[in-house]
C-alpha cells in the first residue's frame, strides 16, 4: 500500500469510510462486492501474463531508401 496514502487517513477517517459503505451497502453486500472485486483482478492478472510474449521481439526490417531521380525539364 502507498505510504503516502497512510499518512494522509487516520484511524478516524478509516472508520467514518467504513460506515458510510456500511450504510450505502449492507452488511451482507460488501463481501460479494469484495469478492467479485477479487476475481476481476485475478483474472486480470491471468490475462496479463498470457498476453507476455514468450519469445523476444525481432528486430525492424531494414527499409530501403528509394533512388530520387532528377526532375525532368
Amino acid at each position: 500500500m502507498n505510504l503516502f496514502i497512510l499518512g494522509v487517513l487516520s484511524g478516524a477517517h478509516v472508520v467514518l469510510i467504513i460506515a458510510a459503505l456500511l450504510l450505502l451497502f449492507g452488511g451482507q453486500k460488501i463481501p460479494e462486492l469484495m469478492g467479485g472485486l477479487g476475481k476481476g483482478m485475478k483474472e486480470f492478472k491471468k490475462a496479463m501474463k498470457e498476453d507476455e510474449p514468450t519469445t523476444p521481439p525481432s528486430p525492424p526490417a531494414p527499409t530501403e531508401e528509394k533512388k530520387k531521380e532528377p526532375w525532368n525539364q
